[in-house]
């Protein structure tokens, strides 16, 4: 094993360079790995999309992808061997479509859906109850205005951002939904949604499987995230020895280690440490 590896068993405190307090970097959390090549070879990145990479939008089509996001996370993942990943409750299928040509790994619908380093899918079955249920959810959300039903395939999300009076009789339909839906579906809240997806999924789950294999294997997991869905990956960051950053304001709650106020703010320290 090199001096830039790590052994993943050791959990020794972290001892990171520090960071210049500037204009341009007095909000970035003190502790964040900076942008030379042998400070990152002992890590390992993951990114939550909506909310952490991009502003949330009013509605799940409507998020922009700004100038300069996707070249930089492509020069970020090559300083780092390859070992960056994106780990969103969004299909793969969309996630292209925000970075096109990319093709960065990624967890999709919360890593329902898998795509490796190696460029190997995986993915599950989905049930005729599942698909009965999801017909079901579209025919009964159209009795409310302004509901919005995303469609991902393995999983299927109301959007109420746009109706927040209808927060509570959605969660009421989404449970009815789940239970049609049988055991092999859960339910899953975030901001202003509530999503079905795989019950044996999870973005800890998913960020564990990156782990075992190359790249990302020998590294520390460094994962940053937005919402409660980003909390099983914040977990299994910290029980990996790595760190786990939310965007946001700091809450009692999360799990989260260090913190960011901003998306903006993370794209700005992205774009700092690809150079």
């Amino acid at each position: 094993m090199s001096s830039k590896e790590h052994d993943p068993m050791d959990r020794s405190p972290l001892t990171v360079p520090s960071r210049t307090t500037s204009p341009e970097n007095h909000a970035i959390p003190h502790g964040l790995p900076d942008g030379s090549r042998d400070v990152l070879a002992d890590w390992a990145f993951f990114f939550d999309i909506d909310g952490t990479l991009l502003d949330i939008a009013e509605t799940p089509e409507a998020v922009c992808v700004p100038d300069g996001l996707i070249h930089d996370l492509v020069h970020l993942s090559r300083k780092l061997d390859g070992a960056l990943a994106l780990v969103t409750g969004r299909s793969i299928s969309f996630v292209d479509t925000l970075f096109p040509g990319a093709l960065f790994p990624v967890a999709g619908l919360h890593g329902a859906e898998r795509r490796d380093a190696a460029g190997r899918m995986s993915e599950i079955e989905l049930t005729s109850d599942f698909l009965r249920a999801k017909d079901e959810l579209k025919k009964r959300a159209l009795s409310w205005p302004d509901i919005l039903v995303e469609d991902k395939n393995a999983a299927i999300a109301v959007h109420y951002r746009q109706a927040p009076q209808y927060q509570h009789d959605m969660q009421m339909l989404m449970r009815e939904i789940a239970a049609m839906a049988g055991p092999r579906w859960t339910l899953q809240n975030g901001k202003m949604v509530t999503e079905l997806r795989p019950a044996t999924s999870d973005k800890g789950r998913a960020v564990k499987a990156f782990m075992a294999d190359a790249p990302f294997s020998a590294r520390r997991p460094l994962v940053f995230g937005d919402d409660v869905t980003d909390e099983a990956m914040f977990k299994a960051a910290n029980a990996a020895g790595g760190l786990s950053v939310k965007i946001g304001s700091p809450s009692e709650t999360s799990a989260a280690t260090l913190y960011m106020e901003s998306p903006a703010i993370l794209r700005s320290w992205i774009s700092e440490i690809a150079q």
